[in-house]
């Protein structure tokens, strides 16, 4: 897989049963690029590796004034010089390309996810988690991908050039290879330790990542009650625990490095020490001391990657227990389906829930009532199929939507959820939905009444003559609540799908522009249906029919005026009346029975 190949068609099924399997299964799906890593950087090693050997032939070779070999000693130099960097280009090349289409392959899982399980997402982990793992923690993963190679290739260097130490001089040779593998292994009793050390340092960066999220994206309700300096001091505070986990960690790591630096060190006095004394005693020629010295401490080049895949894995183990974790989330139904449709041939009619026996007839504009806001939230999610919560599925046209694939389900109905995300980029990037083609994007807009949307978002983009060109930041947070709600609107109108379920869609906006939403709406969905979750007195009086459910089942069924008039729980929740007015209108209404009775008998 190279870059210009991204995004990967397939990424595959991860193995998400714990961190380690999912470095194991990224790695095993990366074999092709690391095998050319591993060539490469055999490649680089090596002929760095065998530079001392040529260096100690050389210097024999002049004291022995030997030209004809001192001429092949310079030839395998610069054989070795070509080679050393042929291999560092490629090598560096192709860990680039593994580190970044791992990378890419995490994050394509992660969108996957986010996509396949929606709303409930967000509800099983908190949105800061699923943001540091999309982000950071995805670097982390790919680097430890692209090191196994490098740190494969320098391990088997090591091994090659202590036995050819051993062949070439056994005697300062077998000192080499008895201590180059206690320095390899000098620092593991303290990796223990310096791997708790990240992970605390990973968790508590984590958190401090999710408050900042949270508290970003609730800046303006922050603003509005005066609590920015209580969640400024709650991420100050959570910083600071973050730079002393970090201080912590990075002590360890000191000390693991000072030892890479330390026992080389003492090896090397060790080495020239000893080949001074065999020197001495002509056991040993001066280019095989020089060659052997030299060995020592090109040695220590390819010592370093042992010190680096233990950073890579004690920092990528968290990071991908925390991409496992999001990768193991699974729907309460199949996103497969049992039918396996294709988004052809969907079915239409009446929309239906068994469970609470709520009925939205096929063309028709209905209106439910909730008293309880997250009732309806779960609600409106059910009736767009394949919930987050396993339970009764619910049918259009007679069909149960969890038997369709999940595609084929939000082709046929589309929700909007209360919270709608509006991505940064153009009004018409934002626009840029699959669509039925029957409504345009200006009928769409003069519906959610956008008008003051579209000036605005022109006057804050330069050069944007056209509206459809201006640009909207991250979220919309430029935009105010109702804004965006109109905004959000407008995109699903757009789209035009046979069944449309809006939660909340005008809870921001003022009652004159919510009174013209309602009948744009209610125009320009004439033929399909639409559900629409509110209480709002404005938008149910427009629909056709009106459905209350209390208690998670249907209560009451007509049109507005008649239940204000004679449906209690439905005004207690459309007029937020108190218990006092609540008793006080129904005396009010047993009067009003009374009077007309009287009325008849009179007349009778």
């Amino acid at each position: 897989m190279q870059i210009q190949d991204l995004p990967y068609p397939d990424p595959g099924v991860p193995d998400a049963r714990s961190g380690s399997r999912f470095l194991w299964w990224l790695f095993r799906n990366q074999l092709g690029g690391q095998l050319k890593s591993l060539a490469w950087g055999l490649l680089h090693f090596l002929s760095i590796s065998v530079l001392p050997f040529c260096v100690g032939v050389a210097v024999q070779a002049v004291v022995d004034h030997s030209g004809r070999r001192l001429a092949l000693a310079g030839g395998l130099l610069a054989l070795c010089c070509v080679g050393s960097a042929l291999g560092d280009t490629f090598l560096h090349r192709t860990a680039v390309t593994n580190w970044i289409t791992a990378a890419a392959r995490v994050q394509q899982l992660l969108a996957h996810k986010a996509a396949n399980l929606g709303s409930a997402l967000t509800r099983r982990v908190a949105a800061g988690e699923v943001v540091a793992v999309s982000t950071g923690d995805v670097e982390k993963i790919g680097w430890f991908v692209e090191a196994w190679s490098r740190f494969t290739a320098a391990a088997v260097t090591i091994v090659v050039v202590c036995a050819g130490m051993v062949v070439y001089q056994p005697q300062l040779g077998v000192l080499v290879a008895v201590g180059l593998p206690v320095l390899a292994l000098a620092a593991l009793p303290l990796l223990p330790r310096a791997t708790r050390r990240a992970d605390v340092q990973r968790e508590k960066a984590g958190r401090a990542t999710e408050l900042a999220s949270d508290t970003v994206a609730g800046l303006r309700v922050l603003r509005g009650i005066g609590g920015e300096e209580l969640f400024l001091d709650r991420y100050r505070r959570a910083s600071q625990e973050v730079r002393r986990a970090a201080v912590r960690s990075a002590r360890m790591w000191s000390l693991i490095a000072a030892i890479q630096v330390l026992l080389p060190g003492l090896l090397l006095i060790a080495v020239v020490w000893y080949g001074v004394h065999l020197a001495r005693q002509g056991r040993v020629e001066i280019g095989e001391l020089v060659a052997v010295y030299s060995s020592v401490m090109i040695l220590s080049y390819p010592l370093r990657h042992f010190e680096e895949i233990a950073m890579a894995y004690s920092f990528s183990r968290p990071s991908a227990t925390r991409a496992a974790r999001v990768l193991s989330l699974e729907r309460a139904t199949s996103a497969e389906g049992s039918r396996g449709r294709d988004g052809s041939g969907l079915p239409a009619g009446d929309l239906y829930d068994p469970a609470t026996g709520l009925l939205a007839p096929s063309g028709r504009l209905t209106a439910v009532v909730c008293g309880d806001p997250d009732a309806a939230g779960l609600l409106a999610e059910r009736l767009g199929g394949h919930p987050s919560e396993e339970g009764t599925s619910v049918l259009l046209g007679g069909v149960p939507l969890d038997e369709l694939p999940l595609g084929s389900a939000r082709t046929a109905v589309l929700v909007q959820d209360k919270d709608p995300v509006l991505l940064s980029g153009t009004l018409r990037e934002l626009l840029d939905v699959p669509a039925s083609g029957d409504v345009g994007a200006e009928e769409a807009l003069a519906a959610a009444q956008c008008a003051d949307v579209l000036a605005a978002l022109v006057q804050g983009s330069l050069g944007a003559e056209d509206p459809m060109d201006a640009r909207i930041t991250e979220r919309g947070r430029s935009l105010s609540g109702g804004q965006r709600q109109r905004l959000a609107l407008a995109r699903s109108l757009f789209t035009d799908p046979e069944v449309l379920v809006l939660d909340e869609p005008t809870s921001a906006v003022d009652s004159h522009t919510e009174a013209r939403i309602a009948q744009g709406v209610r125009d320009l969905r004439a033929g399909r249906t639409t559900v629409v979750f509110t209480s709002s007195p404005l938008l149910l009086d427009h629909a056709d029919r009106v459905v209350l459910v209390h208690e998670g089942e249907v209560a009451a069924v007509g049109v507005h005026r008649d239940l204000v008039r004679k449906e209690p729980r439905y005004r207690a929740v459309v007029t937020r009346e108190t218990d006092e007015e609540a008793v006080l209108n129904d005396v009010l209404n047993e009067d009003d029975v009374l009077n007309e009775l009287e009325e008849i008998e009179e007349t009778a």
